[in-house]
């Protein structure tokens, strides 16, 4: 009779050491000598494939034999699509051994079909130039067209392992050198690839487990994409260089069946280190409404760091899980709020463990740089902002002006940070690097302000609706309207048109599942003065069928390519009654 899998285990006599490594090969090197590793479970969370570090290191030196006789250079790219599985692990560590440089893109998502993930495949593969691109069989495909368009090998990874493996000596490894580039999540038509080196890699991940203050009882659970940063560096890479057993779920599984994430927490004897964005929380807590007593399947009361981040934070969301899990011993003390970006290797921020999310109220005109519009009086209106913690170790942010000059703590503006873990650049992109970085310090894009050391974050400034001098943030627009009986978050995207009459103005996108004309010119009206109580306008109001609105490789609403597609006719709304 077959013995069962067993998982790799949680507690190990290895000395746990905190990322402090030259370089990430040291760290599987380091990893290896103990029993921890990584653990693959299929869509109902019953492992497939216990993976041991030692396992992956001996795995990815094969790999990294197998790519020097195929003539891999150091620096030399290799593109990888970034399944959630042994091969993937194995083939990114070898071509770390190799001293070329892992690009981790992405698998396919359920909008714009087969021609759009070609298109997205090639043109990051025309961006970073790879010498190949390996692939799971069941993209061959559509994998292989990518790299034939743009002129790159591809090639199918269960043939690239049967490929004679032929101890070679392996290049220096170098610590100031590129470990990887990262691709953003958004990255499509202008993407810019993130070029991160061992040294600011290690150092954010010593950063984040200090930070999060890992202990012997850890262990990883996680669903997040690896070919997303937090997914990528927080949840594969971190775990090699801090030596954490993980359990994954496919993301695709995650989105099929979200309570085994639950299933698999519940099932460590130990603490769980978990992290999602807001969107996981939500789907997990709409599918337990039904259940009667979470209690009888989940355990969740050793859910010690509950991470959130990779978009903004809703508390109001994250106190629905709260209240649905609570029976299941969910702490709401367990949420770990952080903020980040590929451009700083993963955490420029986390909440201190055990604070929990904690929310200022802001008045709606601080947000928005202004007064009433057009002087009219309006009734004061407050958004919850999170607050997104301290800086990690070894990083500082600052809060600015648009001219550079810092604000003090309460002031809304640009934020900027500086640490050891923020980006090389972007590869061959020097003008965009330089639109971004100015002596050491990274432009994040966001919005923000600091209070009493902790940074909160207001939005991203290039999605900021700016109409008659006035700031609209869409993310008002969008909740105000998630208020609405029958509709939920990331139904609605909001961003800023120009009319034919030559005004700017918001457009706001609503998915909606009624087929009736009737009530769907009701919900228009309602969505109008629902709009209208929040910015003080008339704005456009288009209603759209459902699963029409893009979406980000992790997950996330677009709504810049929501917008470049409505413009484009691409979306197409609904008919208004006559």
């Amino acid at each position: 009779m077959t013995e069962p899998l067993r998982s790799t285990p949680t507690l190990d006599d290895l000395p746990r050491r905190f990322a402090d490594f030259a370089t990430l090969g040291d760290a599987l090197d380091y990893a290896a000598s103990g029993t921890r590793g990584l653990n693959f479970h299929d869509a109902r969370g019953t492992l497939v494939r216990p993976y041991p570090f030692a396992e992956l290191r001996s795995d990815a030196l094969d790999a990294a034999y197998r790519l020097i006789a195929a003539g891999i250079q150091p620096e030399d790219r290799i593109a990888l699509v970034a399944e959630t599985g042994a091969e993937f692990a194995a083939l990114f560590f070898g071509a770390i051994y190799a001293g070329a440089w892992p690009v981790p893109l992405p698998l396919p998502t359920s909008f714009g079909g087969r021609d759009s993930y070609v298109e997205q495949l090639r043109v990051q593969l025309s961006s970073c130039d790879p010498k190949m691109l390996i692939y799971p069989n069941e993209l061959a495909e559509m994998a292989a067209e990518a790299a034939r368009l743009a002129g790159t090998e591809g090639i199918d990874w269960s043939e690239f392992a049967t490929r004679d493996a032929v101890p070679v000596d392996l290049p220096a490894a170098d610590g100031q050198a590129i470990a990887y580039l990262q691709y953003s999540s958004g990255s499509t038509r202008f993407p810019h690839g993130v070029a991160i080196t061992h040294h600011a890699l290690l150092n954010n991940l010593a950063a984040h487990s200090h930070g999060m203050e890992v202990t012997d009882t850890d262990r990883c659970i996680s669903w997040l994409p690896w070919y997303h940063d937090m997914g990528l560096v927080g949840c594969f890479l971190s775990p090699v260089a801090n030596q954490v057993s993980t359990d994954y779920l496919k993301t695709e599984d995650f989105a099929r069946r979200p309570l085994a994430w639950l299933d698999l927490i519940s099932r460590n004897e130990g603490t769980s280190l978990s992290y999602s964005p807001t969107f996981g929380y939500d789907i997990c807590a709409r599918r337990i409404s039904s259940q009667t007593n979470p209690s009888e399947r989940f355990d969740l009361s050793r859910w010690r760091v509950a991470g959130n981040g990779a978009d903004m934070i809703r508390p109001d969301v994250m106190q629905s899980f709260v209240d649905a899990f609570a029976e299941a011993g969910f702490k709401a003390s367990a949420f770990l709020p952080s903020y980040g970006l590929a451009e700083a290797t993963l955490a420029v921020s986390l909440m201190p463990p055990g604070e929990g999310i904690r929310v200022e109220l802001v008045e709606e005109t601080q947000l928005s740089g202004g007064d009433s519009a057009n002087g009219q009086p309006r009734p004061q209106r407050f958004r919850a902002i999170v607050n997104c913690g301290k800086p990690v170790r070894d990083m500082v942010i600052e809060v600015r002006e648009e001219d550079g000059t810092p604000l003090p703590d309460g002031a809304i503006g640009k934020v900027w940070c500086k640490g050891p873990s923020v980006m090389v650049g972007y590869f061959r992109d020097s003008a965009a690097t330089d639109a971004c970085m100015s002596d050491g310090w990274l432009d994040t894009g966001d919005m923000g302000y600091m209070s009493d050391g902790y940074i909160y974050i207001v939005g991203r400034a290039k999605d900021m609706i700016i109409v008659n001098g006035r700031n609209h943030w869409p993310q008002d627009i969008e909740w105000a309207v998630e208020q609405l009986p029958g509709f939920k978050a990331g139904d609605i995207a909001a961003f800023a048109i120009t009319t034919p009459g030559g005004e700017e103005t918001p457009a706001v996108l609503v998915q909606c599942r009624s087929s009736d004309d009737a009530e769907r010119q009701r919900l228009r009206e309602e969505i109008r003065e629902r709009v209208r109580s929040v910015t003080g306008m008339n704005c456009v109001i288009e209603l759209i069928p459902p699963r029409t609105l893009p979406r980000t490789s992790s997950g996330k609403l677009s709504r810049a390519k929501a917008r470049n597609l409505y413009l484009n006719g691409d979306i197409k709304p609904y008919a208004t009654a006559a």
